[in-house]
């Protein structure tokens, strides 16, 4: 064994808090060994990606925890699941998959975890602090807590984020420590015009074009206004994730780590990449494989889960129409609670909106199974949507979607992105 432990720690190691813990710990050890960590790191929070049925190994993983006593140490939230549990009517799975999923997700809550099961926990009150050590999964929700809140967490995926959150403990490297927070890459967007900057439908192309071009390596990006917004930076964080490995960027004078260049640059000349028509249109071609289609099978949206605000912005645009295609918002169980409360959730659904909680279309069988043409905002669902639900992509703003589904044909705004 290479990491040095507390004796606190051994004594977990060795079945001192029972048996589940035991396994998680020897897991989180030896995964701190293969990582190079020297020690571990006490976690205050995990958010789980585990939860979600890709087979059933995972059922059988989180069903023995359960048998060993386990119990998560820490505030603990669960990411998507293979379930609409609170529709399960809208899945297209059969008994025994749905079976599966189904005792995958009550397993992690039988141990404590709050069956949050969404992908944006940041939206539903989980809010670590700056500099605060979290082991989170599930890569928008690692992007988003790392950049724009501030805590520390690296890339933990199934089954390494259950043990963290069961023995409340991280290896201690990579993002963790301060010294490999700071930017490597300085990213000026100053060229692109104020005018796309502020619209929504920028942030997944500039993630999409941030991905593929610094791959995991940390950017300061300048040249962003102040006024930008969480959502904003969810889905460039999202975009981002999906064509890169990014799991932490600055943005300078927004993010709560960059108050300035030299805050993140370690005073250090950095390379320096701008982003410029020729790099930026590519990386929008990208997230469409349906470009000559006039028509569409259905849009779905929410991914990253749809917050509070997004679900404003949905009825401002819909403006009492109704939707003449399927039209599939996927958000928290916790955001859909407050919908209902502010009496929003009927008319949404009366005008065509399919509302679905606790998973997503892209990973779960919910899509009509035609096969066609799926519309989406969002970047992550563009990256995705091909290899797991066959049907090719269009990309276009949450007003584009609206007038899509209204009109009933392909409805985009190219003057949006005239440079």
């Amino acid at each position: 064994m290479l990491l040095h432990l507390t004796q606190s720690e051994r004594d977990a190691l060795n079945g001192s808090d029972g048996d589940a813990t035991a396994m998680a710990m020897r897991i989180v050890v030896a995964a701190g060994d293969l990582l190079g960590a020297d020690s571990l790191v006490e976690v205050s929070s995990a958010h789980i990606d585990g939860c979600l049925h890709h087979g059933d190994g995972g059922v059988e993983f989180a069903e023995a925890l359960v048998r060993g006593g386990g119990r998560v140490a820490v505030p603990t939230t669960l990411n998507v699941g293979a379930l609409d549990l609170l529709h399960p009517g809208a899945v297209r799975a059969d008994a025994h998959k749905t079976d599966m999923a189904r005792r995958q997700m009550n397993a992690y809550v039988k141990m404590g975890a709050e069956a949050t099961f969404t992908c944006a926990p940041y939206q539903v009150g989980h809010e670590p602090g700056v500099g605060e050590q979290v082991a989170w999964g599930e890569s928008n929700a690692i992007a988003f807590v790392n950049s724009v809140l501030g805590a520390r967490t690296e890339r933990y995926g199934d089954f390494l984020d259950a043990c963290c959150a069961i023995s409340g403990r991280a290896p201690f490297y990579g993002l963790h420590k301060e010294e490999n927070r700071r930017a490597r890459v300085v990213v000026d967007v100053s060229r692109v015009p104020a005018s796309l900057k502020a619209r929504d439908v920028f942030f997944p192309v500039l993630g999409t074009w941030l991905g593929l071009e610094v791959g995991q390596e940390i950017a300061a990006i300048v040249g962003l206004p102040k006024s930008v917004t969480r959502d904003q930076l969810k889905a460039l964080g999202a975009a981002a994730a999906s064509t890169g490995a990014v799991a932490l960027f600055h943005v300078v004078g927004v993010t709560p780590e960059a108050p300035t260049l030299e805050a993140v640059s370690g005073g250090e000349v950095l390379p320096l990449i701008e982003a410029t028509p020729d790099k930026i249109m590519p990386a929008l071609e990208r997230l469409s494989t349906a470009h000559q289609a006039d028509g569409v099978d259905a849009i779905a949206v929410g991914s990253p889960h749809f917050s509070l605000d997004e679900f404003d912005s949905l009825r401002r645009f819909l403006s009492g129409r109704h939707l003449s295609i399927p039209f599939y918002v996927c958000t928290a169980r916790g955001t859909l609670r407050t919908l209902d409360e502010r009496g929003h959730t009927k008319a949404l659904r009366s005008a065509g909106v399919e509302i679905i909680a606790d998973t997503c279309v892209v990973v779960t069988p919910i899509l009509p199974a035609v096969n066609g043409v799926l519309m989406t905002n969002s970047g992550k669902f563009a990256h995705y949507g091909p290899s797991n639900t066959g049907y090719e992509v269009l990309y276009g703003s949450l007003e584009d979607c609206v007038e899509s589904g209204v009109q009933g044909r392909v409805v985009r705004d190219a003057e949006v992105w005239s440079w």
